[in-house]
């Protein structure tokens, strides 16, 4: 009972009955233990993971070059096996107009190489089409030669989505860029690959 009951008064006051209740419990002792609350798990990007990875390999990777064909005046081309001479063609002519465009202008070789592999991913996944790749002419590197436009053709050929490039226009950068043309994100189709080869 408490001290007002005690005296006859009533027991209004909530916080006093409270004290009156806990007034015989007594402090356990401390274990000595920590006890954490688990956090929620936030989940793991696996696709990230594995694009980043797949980036890393190619960066790292210098294959020969293949297929390529040098054409006169050392212009570079290149087309899938497969797929028809005629879409080099129309690739040539500016039949499809560039979605996107990445400037390697003062990269060295391996930035170079991921910030290609990256742009081409994207591209890919925005559903883009034909990207143009500005590499430079060369005319501030060592010896007046271009670093980048060798070894961006052989980048260029290894990866599965492109289909074909060549050098770009010349309002489109002439031999310091390529034109290329990717497959589709959806379908991975490759277009006009059943026209007639010339």
């Amino acid at each position: 009972m408490s001290k007002r009951q005690v005296r006859g008064e009533p027991a209004n006051d909530p916080g006093e009955e409270f004290l009156d209740a806990v007034r015989d419990v007594r402090r356990l002792p401390d274990p000595g233990r920590v006890v954490h609350t688990p956090k929620p798990r936030t989940p793991v990007p696996f696709q990230r993971l594995q694009d980043d990875r797949q980036v890393l390999r190619d960066s790292l990777s210098d294959q020969a070059q293949q297929d390529l064909e040098l054409e006169s005046g050392d212009a570079l081309a290149f087309l899938r096996p497969g797929v028809s001479r005629q879409v080099l063609r129309k690739l040539r002519s500016g039949h499809w107009a560039t979605q996107d465009q990445l400037d390697l202008h003062g990269s060295r070789s391996l930035e170079a190489r991921a910030l290609l592999v990256g742009f081409l991913a994207q591209a890919v996944k925005r559903g883009h089409r034909c990207v143009l790749v500005v590499h430079g002419k060369g005319l501030g590197s060592k010896n007046r030669e271009p670093v980048l436009r060798p070894k961006l053709a052989g980048w260029l050929a290894q990866r599965d989505e492109v289909l074909a490039f060549c050098q770009a226009r010349p309002m489109d950068g002439g031999s310091g860029a390529v034109v290329v043309l990717l497959k589709g994100a959806a379908s991975k189709e490759r277009p006009d690959a059943s026209e007639d080869d010339d």
